[in-house]
């Protein structure tokens, strides 16, 4: 099996090269159009940095939401009951939208892995 992800992977990397050949100004370093290839490694990072904020606000809700349950936990009169289900939902259905898109990420990653080369 690993002599046929290293094939694939070889595969892949030769249409890789043959797609940047065939694309004028993609990523060719003679024809010195360093503006092509800076917005294309902007581009993969604000994906990067998007997802990680995207996973960050999660993050953010379920700790406020926890903050807010304990703080009702404890008696504290400032915090109604109310808000704390209302940050609990918003938690949970952030969470449940993000699980919803790492199965679609992980779906299109083995639907592309099992294409025939």
């Amino acid at each position: 099996m690993n002599t046929n992800s290293n094939a694939m992977l070889s595969n892949m990397q030769n249409m890789i090269a043959k797609a940047q050949m065939q694309t004028p100004g993609i990523n060719q370093p003679n024809m010195g159009n360093i503006e092509t290839r800076q917005v294309t490694q902007t581009n993969g990072s604000d994906f990067a940095s998007m997802l990680k904020s995207a996973v960050d606000n999660v993050n953010g809700l379920q700790k406020h939401s926890k903050a807010l349950q304990t703080a009702v936990e404890m008696g504290d009169r400032s915090v109604s009951i109310s808000d704390a289900m209302i940050a609990s939902q918003k938690s949970s259905v952030a969470f449940s939208a993000t699980v919803e898109v790492r199965n679609k990420f992980v779906e299109a990653y083995k639907e592309i892995m099992s294409m025939p080369v």
